[in-house]
This record gives C-alpha cells, structure tokens and sequence, in this order.
C-alpha cells in the first residue's frame, strides 16, 4: 500500500517543488535602490574629482620639542583656541628648578656689577683718609727727627749707624705717606674699568643663561601657533609625548572659518582644467546638499593618488593634479575630512580627442 500510493506521491510533490524553484530562480533580479542618489555635473561640460575637505590653514599637526610624561593637557576636540594658548604641557620640574638656579647665578652676577658701580662706599672714604692723616704725621716726626740728629754740632756725639737708621726711617715715613695718599686717590676714582667690563660680560653671560633656562622651561609648554579648532586630541596625562613627526599627531590644529577642497584631478583630465575654473560640491549621501566653490590655486605637482574614495571602480595606480576651492563652512554640514564630489567647469571646446 505505501509502495503503491505513498511513494508517487512523494515523487510528485518533488517534482512540483522544483518546478517551483526553477521557476522562481530564472525571474529577472530586481535591481536595489542606491541609498542616495549619485551626484550630476549642473555643467555640460565638466570635470568630477573626489574632494577632501580641510581647513583654510591646511591641518597642522602638533609636536612637542621636549620629550616627556604630558602634566596637563589643556583642551578637548572641537574647542576654539587663540594664538598663545596652552594646548598641553610637559613635566616641567627640572627645568624649573634649573630657571631658579640660573636666576641665583644672574643676581649674585648683578649685585657684584652693582658693588664696582658703587664704588667708593662714603664710609670708607674717612678712614682712608685718616691713614693719610696718620702717616703725614708719621713723616713729619721722622723728618724732625733726622733733621735734629743732622743739626748735632759735635760728630763724635751721634754714631753713623744711628743718623743712618733715622735716614732710613724718614724715607720709610715717606713711602708709607705716598702710598696711604695713592690708596686714597684709587679709593675715590672707584672701581677700574676693566674690571667693570667683566662684571659686566659676567653679568651678561648669566642673564643669557637664565633667558635659555626660561625659554626651555617655556618650551615644555605647547601653545597654539595660529587661531583656529582643535579637530583632534590624541595626547592624555601620563602619556609619554615623544618629538620629531610622528604617525599620529599628538593634536591636530586648523582654522575652519573658512573651509578648504582638495580635489584631485586625475593626470588624463589635467589638460581639461583651466585655473579659476567655477566649481560646484556635493555633500555625499545627499546630492541636494551643495555649495559653490572660490578658487584658492593649483598646487604644480602631479603626485600619486592618495585620497581613497572606496568606489570598486577607483583607479588607485594613477597620479593626480591637485586643486584648491574654498567655501563657507556655515553653509555646509561638513567636517574636516571628509569626502565631497566635485564638479569643475570645463571649457566646452576642450573636448576628448577622437581617435
């Protein structure tokens, strides 16, 4: 019985079952709807780039000149930022012990500049002069004293060995004179010149000093070069900031005011392009989102292509003309980076060559 009437039937609903998929499977593929409609040329004749958005200052990666753990940093992504401002700072402690050490070594530099240029102190001027005063006195007695051993009528009455020491002595008395009346003198002209010149250079070498301990002290922090937008912090505190250019920028700065479109313009499409050439841009995934472009200046310099768009049909091998627009970020909601289609007026005799 199962043979008999189970087992046809069994057969027939396979049977219908892939007539069934074989019907299904050679209908037509309904092509899908795009997310967005693609972006058309408003131009006859026109040339379309990929463009990369960027800031009117290009966008300006921040380094750091001292190596070292960052202490603080001072801003987040998307903050406005003016010229001078602290981005972020480096352990500074060293370098600011090293500035008070400087600053030590200038003031005792300057207060012994300051001591020669003081020179002669008033108080020292009357006990120069009383040893003046002293040894005038001295010489006086001892020339009374000679003169009265001189006058002795009877030679036998004073030795020779004796009228020689009171000879000696008056000219002892007059050198001491001379040179307490020469200490008096240099006392009151102050102090020499060439030794004010050292102090001088002294002093000079030690504020050079203390003006490179600052500015290495200053340079542990990082301040802003322009007014701009902070568009990206990758720095924190504790991290280890290292110098020279490296792979990720510790901060990326721009002005974004204004906002700029790099487009690249493939090299078999760079005869087309005639500098100052209007341009229209599209936001990408809505078309209706568009802005005219000013044009800024073509970079001379055909360079390989960068700037990715991710189309499978992107050539990726070519090189390419760049070309600068710019336009109002208010009138756009666009970032920095991002990727808009552009559409460069072509001058319509500039057409493909026939072959």
């Amino acid at each position: 019985m199962i043979r008999k009437y189970l087992l046809p039937f069994l057969a027939l609903l396979g049977f219908l079952h892939a007539v069934r998929v074989v019907f299904a499977g050679s209908q037509p593929v309904v092509a899908s709807q795009p997310i967005a409609n693609p972006s058309q040329s408003p131009y006859p004749s026109a040339i379309a780039g990929a463009g990369i958005v960027e800031s009117s200052s290009e966008n300006i990666s921040i380094g750091t000149m001292i190596p070292g753990v960052v202490a603080a940093v001072n801003v987040v992504a998307g903050q406005r930022v003016t010229k001078g401002d602290a981005l972020f700072s480096i352990d500074s402690r060293e370098a600011q012990a090293e500035v008070e050490a400087k600053q030590a070594a200038l003031s005792a530099a300057e207060a012994r500049l300051a001591k020669l240029r003081a020179m002669p102190r008033a108080e020292d001027i009357p006990v120069s002069e009383a040893r003046v005063r002293e040894a005038e006195a001295n010489l006086a007695d001892a020339q009374h004293q000679y003169e009265r051993w001189q006058q002795v009528a009877d030679a036998r009455a004073v030795s020779a060995d004796e009228l020689s020491r009171k000879k000696y002595a008056l000219q002892m008395a007059t050198a001491k004179a001379e040179a307490a009346k020469a200490e008096l003198a240099l006392l009151k002209a102050g102090a020499w010149k060439q030794d004010l010149l050292v102090a001088e250079a002294d002093a000079a070498t030690a504020k050079a000093a203390a003006e490179a301990a600052r500015v290495t002290l200053d340079r542990h922090t990082v301040r802003a070069p322009i007014d701009g937008e902070v568009l990206q912090v990758k720095v924190r505190v504790g991290e280890f900031a290292q110098t020279g250019t490296l792979i990720q920028p510790l901060i990326v700065l721009g002005k974004v005011d204004t906002m700029h479109v790099r487009v690249d313009i493939d090299e078999n499409d760079a005869w087309r392009l005639t500098p100052g050439s209007p341009a229209v841009a599209n936001v990408r995934g809505n078309p209706k989102l568009s802005t005219e472009l000013t044009y800024v200046r073509i970079e001379p310099l055909v360079v390989p292509k960068r700037s990715l768009t991710g189309d499978s049909t992107e050539r990726v091998d070519t090189r390419v003309l760049q070309i600068l627009y710019s336009f109002d970020s208010s009138k756009l909601p666009v970032y920095t980076g991002q990727l808009m289609d552009v559409f460069i007026k072509a001058n319509p005799g500039q057409t493909e060559p026939k072959n």
